[in-house]
């Protein structure tokens, strides 16, 4: 009896295992240097445009100016698989950052754990870029 009850403990801690792994998510990496820059990413299957803005010298907090791309190219790299992707030259600086989905949701970086306050009560993504 206690040999049956070890293997169906087993064969149901196998079945649970098994299934669990097909919900395991793999995580982007946060922003990085590439070359030409750095790759910005951010998951949106559904969005039909996804921007970047930020404190950047070039766009100030423009949701408009900086489109990010899933279309295999701006280092994207698989077109219409919901990544969305996006190099950008940056000098050495402390920035902050939000994804802009669909013009109208401002979300701040989910693979990114370095946040800040943005003064209405969410949060800012910060990016570090040191010196070469």
């Amino acid at each position: 009896m206690k040999r049956m009850m070890a293997l169906f403990l087993i064969l149901i801690l196998m079945l649970f295992t098994a299934c669990s792994l097909n919900f395991i998510k793999r995580r982007l990496s946060p922003p990085h240097p590439v070359p030409g820059g750095i790759l910005f990413q951010y998951e949106a299957p559904a969005a039909r445009i996804v921007t970047l803005a930020g404190d950047f010298p070039d766009i100030l907090w423009d949701s408009q100016r900086q489109p990010m791309y899933d279309d295999g190219t701006h280092g994207d790299k698989v077109a219409g698989d919901g990544i969305w992707s996006l190099v950008k030259s940056l000098t050495p600086g402390r920035y902050q950052y939000k994804f802009v989905v669909d013009r109208n949701s401002w979300v701040a970086d989910p693979n990114n754990f370095e946040v800040t306050d943005d003064g209405y009560g969410g949060k800012n993504s910060v990016l570090v870029v040191l010196p070469e």
